[in-house]
């Protein structure tokens, strides 16, 4: 691979955040691990062979699972990658890494859009006494003003609080069973995508720390990066909890969506 390429896949191995169990700060290296398998290529559906094609990169991550890295070091390392002219898909990781990676994101990519696919909304703006957990990164990110427009297919799982939460910002919520598909061919760059893997139904997506029933399938999310009506600028996959991933099934899901979201971006 280029030491630079348009596109950087970093991992941000963060779970310090998490409510409810630890585990996806080791997530990163399993992705890769899925990604780089024999037991599968790098052909994206689309045709394009990640294999053969040098703009793209593995970036390594910033800190370690035993040495987490705080949210500053978080937009000082992503920020570089896009100064220096990459595009950055992020491997959480618990969900509260999407704070800082749009903190960076933001500052070289004003007038956001932000297409956010999740079985939660995200918005608390306080969980169990923390306002940095990964149950409320997006409150944060509508506070500072980050993103001119957010939209949250699959979400199934939101509290009163979360609902006035989402109309405070005006925060465009989808839930599962609702057609999305104007709403994704609405948004405009510049665009940003972050995909909890909890979205999924867990038929198909085991491995994550928080099991919510009647999600997504595989084929749906893959329609939905397929759709996507302008390439992204910059994507988190998060909240694979290797853990709980029997077989590393959700790894191998993970990998899946993280060809496509490159094909996408490389188009």
């Amino acid at each position: 691979m280029n030491v630079h390429a348009r596109v950087a896949v970093v991992g941000v191995p963060v779970d310090s955040n998490s409510s409810f169990l630890r585990g996806p700060a080791a997530a990163p290296a399993m992705i890769r691990e899925a990604l780089l398998s024999p037991a599968s290529n790098l052909c994206a559906e689309g045709g394009l062979d990640l294999g053969a094609d040098s703009r793209w990169r593995l970036a390594g991550d910033i800190g370690t699972a035993e040495r987490q890295p705080g949210f500053e070091v978080v937009v000082g390392g992503i920020g570089g990658f896009l100064k220096g002219g990459e595009c950055v898909i992020a491997l959480g990781g618990d969900h509260s890494i999407s704070w800082p990676l749009l903190r960076a994101h933001a500052a070289v990519h004003p007038g956001l859009s932000i297409l956010h696919l999740d079985a939660h909304p995200d918005l608390y703006d306080e969980l169990d006494g923390s306002r940095l957990s990964h149950a409320c990164p997006f409150a944060r990110v509508m506070e500072e003003g980050l993103a001119v427009r957010m939209v949250s297919v699959g979400i199934r799982a939101a509290t009163t609080h979360q609902r006035e939460q989402a109309a405070r910002f005006g925060v465009e919520s989808i839930p599962t069973g609702t057609d999305w598909r104007a709403a994704v061919a609405s948004l405009h760059p510049p665009l940003y995508l972050s995909l909890d893997l909890d979205v999924l139904d867990p038929a198909f997506a085991p491995g994550v720390s928080h099991y919510e029933p009647g999600g997504l399938s595989t084929r749906e999310v893959l329609d939905i990066i397929h759709r996507l009506p302008v390439p992204p600028v910059g994507a988190d996959i998060v909240e694979l909890n290797p853990d709980r991933d029997r077989h590393g099934v959700t790894a191998v899901v993970a990998a899946k969506l993280l060809k496509e979201i490159l094909a996408k971006m490389l188009a």
